[in-house]
């Protein structure tokens, strides 16, 4: 008799159940995510006859390299397909932790034939996938803090946005700490602007004289109190951003340490447009296991490039594929983005989907999976991108 566990993982507790090979529920247990409630878990699957594997909605974190440690297959679970899933046992809707782990394991007994089990990464790919994510955050806080900056500037100060090329720029946050109010930088010539460019080691191609015309062009302010008041935001969001910045130019430097050590950091880096970030981003998401991806259509369906056609009658449909890596999606959309503004052959794909009624989106979606093809080609074969023998087909 075989037997089918499924897992509804939580940040304080992890709800198990499992089915034999008829479909009967053979345990549904809480365990606590603890030493001992962990130990207890593993130790309640090992020992299940026959284990086929576990069904969880999630593909790392300690729970699933606890279970890979054990010798235990794991079988990630979209959480769309759990949804679904949950519809064929229930018709009026329910959840609740044992009826999820439920369906769970009796979704494995039923589908699981047509599912691959999660292989355990190598300490160094997981170690740069980890980075990458976190880098991604921390980008995203940035973009968070420098939208607040620039909001409070605008009220107040907003001869500082328009100065220097960004918000976040490390010469945007060093004049505002020495010009914090619209009537501090009002004393700013030419003379003074050159010191402040060479001592912070402005390396821009705009000349002092034309900086101080773009301070004086927008010196408005506000009242006494409100320009006291942002001020006081205005530097605690530079404090913020400067940090931010550090972070992220660490997080760089580890992406490129880690990412050259990668046996398949030269296939990536072969592309056009990816730059160390980028080809990090790729590798960490698509992942070591190349048996995941037989064909290239999986490889874009697992990066939402794919779409999804329903078809009933004579209606036919077609919509983006949600049940994705949303962090591949976002990887390949930026790379497409790039793509269509460097690579002619992109641009022109780009342009005739446009025209043909895609949406934007949807254009940088046919030119991710373009290049994904290409990619899929060159990852498999183990052989860098060479222009002369790979080109992306329409």
């Amino acid at each position: 008799m075989s037997t089918f566990a499924g897992i509804d993982w939580g940040a304080t507790h992890h709800q198990v159940a499992a089915v034999d090979d008829t479909g009967v529920e053979v345990f549904n247990k809480r365990h606590a995510h603890t030493v001992e409630g962990l130990d207890a878990l593993i130790d309640r699957l090992a020992e299940l006859p026959s284990l086929i594997g576990v069904a969880i909605e999630r593909s790392d974190g300690i729970i699933v390299d606890r279970l890979h440690a054990a010798g235990i297959a794991v079988f990630p679970v979209s959480p769309r397909v759990s949804a679904r899933a949950r519809e064929r046992h229930q018709a009026a809707a329910r959840k609740s932790d044992r009826f999820d782990a439920f369906v769970l394991a009796e979704t494995l007994r039923t589908d699981g034939h047509r599912w691959r089990s999660l292989q355990p990464s190598s300490d160094l790919h997981a170690e740069l996938r980890q980075v990458v994510r976190h880098r991604r955050q921390a980008v995203e806080s940035q973009i968070m803090v420098e939208s607040q900056l620039r909001d409070t500037l605008l009220a107040y100060h907003p001869a500082v946005v328009g100065l220097f090329s960004s918000v976040d720029r490390d010469a945007t946050l060093a004049f505002l700490r020495d010009y914090p109010t619209p009537r501090a930088a009002s004393h700013v010539g030419e003379a003074r602007m050159a010191r402040f460019c060479s001592r912070i080691g402005y390396s821009g191609r705009v000349p002092p004289a034309v900086l101080v015309d773009r301070v004086r062009t927008h010196l408005l302010t506000a009242s006494d109190g409100n320009v006291t008041g942002h001020r006081y935001a205005a530097l605690h969001l530079a404090d913020q951003l400067e940090l931010f910045n550090n972070q992220l130019r660490s997080y760089n430097r580890r992406i490129d340490e880690l990412l050259v050590q990668h046996p398949d950091h030269e296939i990536y880096l072969s592309f056009p447009a990816t730059g160390r970030v980028l080809a990090a981003e790729l590798c960490a998401e698509i992942g070591e296991d190349r048996d995941r991806y037989p064909t290239p259509q999986v490889l874009l369906a697992e990066a939402g490039a794919a779409p999804v056609t329903l078809a009933s009658g004579k209606v036919q449909r077609v919509h983006i594929r949600w049940a994705c890596n949303r962090r591949l999606r976002s990887t390949t959309t930026t790379w497409a983005h790039v793509l269509k503004r460097i690579d002619p052959p992109s641009r022109s794909r780009y342009l005739a989907k446009m025209e043909r009624g895609a949406t934007y989106h949807g254009a940088l979606r046919a030119v991710s999976a373009s290049w994904l093809r290409v990619l899929w080609r060159c990852w498999q074969d183990g052989t860098t991108y060479d222009p002369q023998r790979h080109r992306p087909n329409s």
